[in-house]
């Protein structure tokens, strides 16, 4: 299968980490893949496989943290027929699934006690047993294991079995997260954004301007490379000249003036308390040379007027370029639309 996923990057961290991962993928031993979330642990999983005497087998993935803890001994091993409730016909499991290939384990440490007994029974037999069953099946299987957890230091705590640790940890790859892979924020904001200008059939890719690429650049990641790449692919679909470098960045989706409240801010409103938004807006309002004052007998009103003020200066100072005012204020263009509308501001500039 192809996946649409690629290795890109160019900083040293990186390519150490992928370097490291071939060197293993030829040895038939175990390896664990260690990283952040969005870091590319799956695609490690896939070429240790790919680049293996298995290549030819196949890659079955399981992870652990998707089925609720009863249900994970079954899926990994298989169970017969009767065996518990819904247990309706016979059926193998993972391990038997991949047979003559590599098992990819996600989430390990989410593992159960009595999953990781019985993954280490495997690891060092080569034997599984479905539940419900008296006799072992021969497994011929590579794992591959990735988790974002110290693994150490829950064996420490004992939250994970020793044991398994040394029987799976004959190779660690520990991927960078994407703050510390120097030169490769740009490098994949490219690469993802000429992927997306082709979908939407785009005739160049004009690229980002600087200050998109410095903010960019600025950003965290807490997601890594997957953050990264909803983040390139939501500022290029959104873009309306294709002609034009891409300009205007959105880290947050969900960030807009109608979002839903919270159930304790609906509370506070409902008891007539200033949600925290109001009460940030009272406080910048009494910094403001142009604020209204803080002495009011219509909240709702006295707010809506702060906004419109601060829109209406803001669109001023940019022009009445309604994006460039989208850029300047942290919203985006659509939500600065309405927010005109709202507020009856599309006069303004006139």
């Amino acid at each position: 299968m192809e996946r649409a996923n690629q290795f890109v990057g160019q900083s040293l961290a990186f390519l150490d980490a992928v370097e490291r991962a071939s060197r293993a993928a030829p040895l038939d031993r175990p390896v664990l893949v260690i990283g952040e979330r969005g870091t590319g642990k799956e695609l490690i999983a896939e070429r240790l496989h790919r680049l293996s005497q298995r290549w030819s087998g196949p890659l079955v993935t399981m992870n652990c943290a998707a089925l609720p803890e009863t249900l994970i001994e079954a899926e990994l091993f298989g169970h017969e027929a009767g065996s518990f409730t819904g247990a309706t016909k016979t059926r193998q499991g993972r391990f038997e699934e991949a047979d003559g290939g590599t098992l990819f384990l996600d989430e390990l440490a989410t593992l159960s006690a009595a999953a990781q007994e019985r993954l280490l029974r495997t690891v060092e037999y080569g034997e599984v047993t479905r539940i419900g069953a008296s006799k072992p099946i021969r497994v011929d299987v590579r794992i591959v294991a990735a988790t974002n957890e110290h693994l150490p230091h829950l064996v420490a705590r004992g939250k994970f079995r020793a044991d398994l640790l040394d029987r799976l940890s004959f190779e660690v790859v520990t991927l960078p997260p994407l703050r510390a892979r120097e030169g490769d924020i740009a490098l994949l904001a490219d690469h993802f954004g000429r992927r997306m200008a082709v979908e939407l059939d785009w005739p160049n890719w004009p690229g980002f301007d600087e200050a998109a690429l410095e903010r960019l650049e600025k950003h965290g990641w807490p997601g890594n490379v997957r953050e990264l790449r909803n983040v390139v692919e939501r500022a290029v679909y959104r873009a309306e000249d294709p002609e034009r470098p891409v300009a205007t960045i959105n880290f947050d989706p969900f960030k807009s003036p109608w979002s839903p409240l919270s159930a304790p801010a609906m509370a506070q409103e409902e008891a007539g308390e200033a949600p925290a938004a109001a009460a940030s807006a009272a406080t910048a309002a009494d910094a403001s040379p142009n604020a209204a004052s803080l002495e009011t007998d219509d909240f709702k009103a006295s707010v809506a007027e702060y906004e419109r003020a601060l829109l209406a200066a803001a669109l001023e100072k940019n022009r009445y370029n309604q994006r460039a005012t989208a850029e300047a204020v942290g919203l985006s263009y659509d939500q600065l639309r309405h927010a005109i509308k709202r507020l009856d501001l599309s006069g303004e500039g006139g």
